[in-house]
């Protein structure tokens, strides 16, 4: 084999796979544009029903009776932390 030969057959292969990698770069490109819209919807179809049952799950079932009054208070926690510091009072100077 003569080192021309060698340089022709090196280039060649190297076509080869530059063509071959474009060519699935845009079967990909092609592929993604036909499917992608699909496997979106599909996509945040699930992350809906999901949302929707871990919702439903959290909701607490109200029974009540009709012309029943139900009164519920938050407790009012009045905790408070005496260790911040002094208060000083301050004017200001102009």
């Amino acid at each position: 084999m003569k080192k021309n030969d060698m340089q022709e057959a090196s280039l060649q292969g190297v076509l080869k796979i530059i063509l071959i990698i474009a060519l699935i770069y845009y079967g990909l490109k092609v592929v993604t544009r036909i499917f992608g819209p699909l496997l979106l919807k599909y996509v945040t179809k699930k992350a809906g029903e999901k949302f929707k049952q871990r919702f439903e799950q959290y909701q607490e079932p109200e029974y009540s009776q009709e012309g029943e009054v139900t009164i519920e208070k938050k407790s009012k926690s009045t905790s408070s932390n005496k260790d911040v510091g002094e208060y000083i009072d301050y004017e200001e100077i102009d």
